[in-house]
């Protein structure tokens, strides 16, 4: 089927802006792009009149079972975060997945995300199948979708942070993650699904862990993902157990790479900057959750200057609650402003993190990020015609205001938002599911708390 959008300001991202312009679409492949009026012919046509069209917006960084956390410790630093939920998230079923994972990527939809990522690291043991429960969930909803499969082998008892109940033996993690990838990733071109490998973080897990985990990866042909440089309390707990800063730390055990996006790196040096740039590894900006956390503001017009890959991310929900992605690009462009200055990120700047620089991230800059011929059909329409339209600029408008209504969201040409409303799966249906997650983990963690 042919679907037309005309009479939008159409921002390619990778290079030129129509305003007025149109896209054409056939099948789940953008086929033009250009100025001024669309090519005739039979199609199903959206008038754009007052729009915006973006690329879809790709989200590098989240925890989705997080939705059924949020609002809770919440004046705590990431370490006191962490060690008052991992007791909760250790009640954690499939029930609770689901649901949580159905409102988090319906709520990614809604505020333009037509690709996300998902940092599940946690897996208790006899609750169902987690990872299967929000594969599931992004099916429904229809994102394209990169979860990782997470995982903590380093508890309390061996120096790292998590309880010992909540940690899986090394053994266990390898099939596990070996088993996800064989099942569930899919490297053809277009894919919906994809699988990496992400252990938590490296004071949750073990070298061994690391070091098998990037073997397994780069055996599998998928890529690698983890936390890093989040707080300086992580900075301090990795120069106390290794000798080296977390960057350094993961540099020598073969951890960067152009296949690594790590998500966070707030507590940068200048020599990590020019290592991440030089090695071509991804990091996922999270502006949000490390100002809710107190965590800082991370350096990313440093590693743009560097020419690093930058995506943005929104974290999980419970660290930032319920941060629309659109939303980070306003956070983004404000917190390297108010450190470093007017001129440290613009919005266009903003806007290309939040879509080819995470498509980078992702390693997929060849068919999603931009808005060109050939690439796949994701799509965001902007209305920009109520108050935004007293901003001449509308992509300052964009970045600078708060996320804006969406007049359509498409992923690979298929409808997901229409008219700002998420139409795969009935959006009050998808609130329930989250705030029924909820529910039923608070009452679950009751036991332990």
């Amino acid at each position: 089927m042919r679907l037309i959008i005309e009479n939008a300001h159409v921002v390619t991202v990778s290079g030129e802006e129509y305003p007025g312009g149109h896209i054409v679409v056939d099948g789940d492949r953008i086929t033009a792009v250009g100025a001024g009026p669309a090519p005739a012919g039979a199609a199903a046509r959206v008038d754009g009149t007052g729009c915006l069209a973006t690329p879809g917006l790709v989200n590098t960084h989240h925890h989705l079972y997080q939705w059924a956390s949020q609002g809770l410790a919440t004046d705590s630093t990431l370490f006191e975060w962490l060690t008052t939920l991992y007791r909760p998230w250790s009640m954690m079923d499939a029930e609770v997945v689901a649901g949580a994972a159905t409102a988090g990527l319906a709520w990614l939809a809604k505020s333009g995300c037509t690709t996300s990522t998902d940092h599940h690291y946690l897996f208790p043991k006899g609750r169902g199948d987690l990872f299967a429960a929000e594969v599931e969930s992004a099916r429904e909803i229809g994102l394209r979708f990169h979860p990782c499969r997470g995982s903590m082998d380093r508890g309390a008892s061996q120096g790292g942070l998590p309880p010992d109940e909540v940690v899986e033996d090394l053994d266990t993690i390898l099939a596990e993650t070996e088993a996800a990838i064989d099942r569930y990733h899919d490297p053809s071109p277009g894919s919906m699904l994809r699988v990496a490998v992400a252990p938590c973080s490296p004071f949750s897990v073990t070298r061994e862990l690391l070091v098998e985990s990037a073997r397994l990866a780069r055996d599998k042909g998928v890529r690698l993902h983890t936390h890093l440089a989040e707080t300086q309390d992580e900075e301090e707990h990795t120069r106390e157990q290794f000798g080296m800063t977390p960057t350094e730390y993961m540099d020598s055990i073969g951890w960067l790479g152009p296949d690594v996006w790590l998500a966070h790196c707030v507590h940068l040096h200048d020599t990590d900057i020019k290592r991440l740039a030089e090695t071509g590894t991804g990091t996922a900006h999270c502006p949000s959750s490390n100002a809710r956390l107190g965590s800082g503001i991370a350096r990313v017009s440093h590693l743009l200057e560097e020419g690093a890959p930058v995506g943005l991310g929104v974290d999980g929900s419970a660290s930032a609650e319920l941060v629309p992605l659109a939303g980070e690009l306003r956070q983004a462009v404000y917190l390297q402003r108010a450190r470093y200055g007017p001129a440290a990120l613009t919005a266009r700047q903003a806007l290309e993190m939040a879509t080819l620089g995470g498509a980078r991230c992702l390693g997929r800059e060849d068919e999603i990020g931009s808005l060109e011929p050939g690439k796949l059909a994701d799509i965001a329409l902007w209305r920009m015609d109520g108050f935004q339209a007293a901003i001449d600029d509308p992509v300052v408008a964009f970045a600078f205001g708060p996320a804006p209504p969406l007049r359509r969201l498409l992923v690979g040409g298929r409808t997901v938002v229409d008219g700002d409303t998420l139409v795969t799966v009935p959006q009050d249906e998808a609130a329930r599911r989250g705030a029924a997650a909820h529910r039923r983990l608070m009452r679950s963690a009751e036991e332990v708390l």
